[in-house]
């Protein structure tokens, strides 16, 4: 008889490809997982409304997104953790007086405050996600936003991490960073999910790539880092698999021996 576990797995680089597509042998590795009873979630820097595609096609109603912190079980919320709009609100200004662009998010949607940016048509479209945010400059007021993407060159970050200590600034693209609560991770997000659901820390596995699995490759007991991540992302996961584009997940799940 298979132990029950629970399986994250984050989403760009690590379930999908660069080019954005699911090899089918991960798609196959998915399913058999859950026809062995295991749980598989998802989680991701994504917004919810970012992969609603990927969950069908999945069929996955766990996840934890927006880097923890917008986390559902079975399609109920059981965790969030918005910014501090005070302090969002000083970032913004200060932001728009460096002529770095924001764009931001709740669970539902995402607005940018200016009308239009070349920052933000790059670093969306290499998402090929079909949301684009329009234009809201006042979207976060009387609403909880979860996570807000800072359109800056690399580097320039630096400015906001000294000056805004609500929030911490995870760099996915050259030109954009999220910026999340201070101390908020993947990691916190799943560990609403398995206290919620009593796993042990030995049945709790991750697959991850970006800089934003940190955290969480290096606190689950099973972490596993994909081929294309890079080093100092393998060099806190228990294992290394190969790429994504090789079959990395496929050949991951062997290695720990889940499949």
């Amino acid at each position: 008889m298979v132990t029950k576990s629970v399986i994250f797995f984050d989403i760009d680089g690590t379930l999908l490809t660069h080019d954005k597509e699911l090899p089918f042998s991960t798609k196959e590795a998915i399913f058999k997982l859950k026809d062995e009873g295991h749980i598989v979630a998802i989680a991701t820097g994504r917004a919810p409304f970012m992969f609603e595609d990927l969950r069908e096609e999945l069929n996955i109603n766990t996840y934890v997104s927006y880097n923890g912190q917008y986390v559902v079980l079975d399609g109920e919320v059981l965790f969030t953790n918005p910014l501090k709009i005070s302090s969002l609100e000083k970032l913004t200004e200060n932001a728009l007086l460096n002529e770095h662009p924001v764009v931001f998010m709740d669970h539902e949607d995402m607005k940018a405050n200016v009308p239009e940016h070349h920052y933000i048509n790059e670093s969306i479209q290499s998402l090929k996600i079909k949301h684009f945010p329009t234009h809201d400059p006042y979207y976060y007021k009387g609403r909880d936003l979860y996570q807000t993407l800072l359109f800056c060159p690399e580097g320039e970050e630096k400015q906001y991490e000294q000056n805004y200590q609500d929030f911490d600034f995870v760099r996915w693209h050259p030109f954009s960073v999220d910026v999340v609560p201070s101390g908020g991770s993947k990691a916190i997000g799943i560990k609403k999910i398995v206290e919620k659901l009593g796993f042990s820390e030995e049945h709790q596995y991750a697959f991850g790539d970006g800089l934003n699995d940190i955290e969480m490759l290096s606190t689950i007991k099973n972490s596993v880092a994909m081929g294309n991540a890079e080093n100092r992302v393998k060099e806190v996961a228990k294992y290394v698999t190969k790429s994504v584009e090789e079959n990395g997940i496929l050949h991951g799940l062997q290695q720990v021996g889940l499949l």
